[in-house]
């Protein structure tokens, strides 16, 4: 399997956007940690953190339906990246049709759309960080349709529930696996990290 040099290689060949690798970056952070909760053991936390920083690598050059991650899954294949990988990260497209059948796939699905929303959070406060940040904040900022517009609430909640989590239990788990990331993130860290 490709390792992670490799992968982020092959994200900044076809990302040129500093925001989505931010967001591939933040997925990445999310999904190590979920491999921790979520999946078999330690050993788990390489595969899943490189399927969070590829679930998009393509969407830049291919933002269509047609395209993504169809055009992403043939390009990762031909990389040898192993079928979990690629089935997760087809998976974490709904319209796809993939069924979401193991945990790194259900996961991918449930912090992807999340890992955007909260740094949208961060990014609105006065401290530009996730330091202090509250779940009742973040869901009162999921009801309001006007902010962060395009992050669909619905495929977070479904997300949460396809883990068999309570939403706010996996917002805080979300937030804390961020944290540590938070100057990749271009959030500004507190003076205490």
């Amino acid at each position: 399997m490709p390792d992670r040099n490799d992968a982020w290689q092959l994200l900044c060949e076809y990302t040129k956007g500093e925001s989505l690798r931010r967001h591939a970056l933040a997925v990445e952070a999310a999904m190590r940690q979920c491999a921790l909760r979520y999946g078999d053991g330690e050993g788990d936390a390489e595969e899943w953190g490189i399927t969070g920083l590829l679930h998009d690598f393509d969407y830049e050059m291919f933002p269509g339906e047609a395209e993504h991650p169809y055009k992403g899954a043939n390009i990762l294949c031909g990389r040898g990246y192993p079928d979990q990988m690629i089935r997760a990260i087809m998976g974490h497209a709904p319209y796809t049709g993939v069924p979401r059948d193991t945990q790194m796939a259900r996961a991918l699905f449930a912090v992807d759309e999340l890992c955007g929303f909260l740094v949208a959070c961060a990014l609105v406060r006065p401290s530009r960080n996730l330091d202090g940040l509250e779940v009742s904040s973040v869901k009162k900022k999921l009801k309001d349709k006007a902010f962060a517009r395009t992050v669909n609430r619905d495929d977070i909640r479904q997300g949460a529930a396809e883990l068999g989590v309570e939403l706010d239990d996996h917002i805080r788990f979300v937030i804390d696996a961020l944290h540590p990331a938070q100057s990749e993130l271009d959030l500004r860290p507190s003076d205490a990290e």
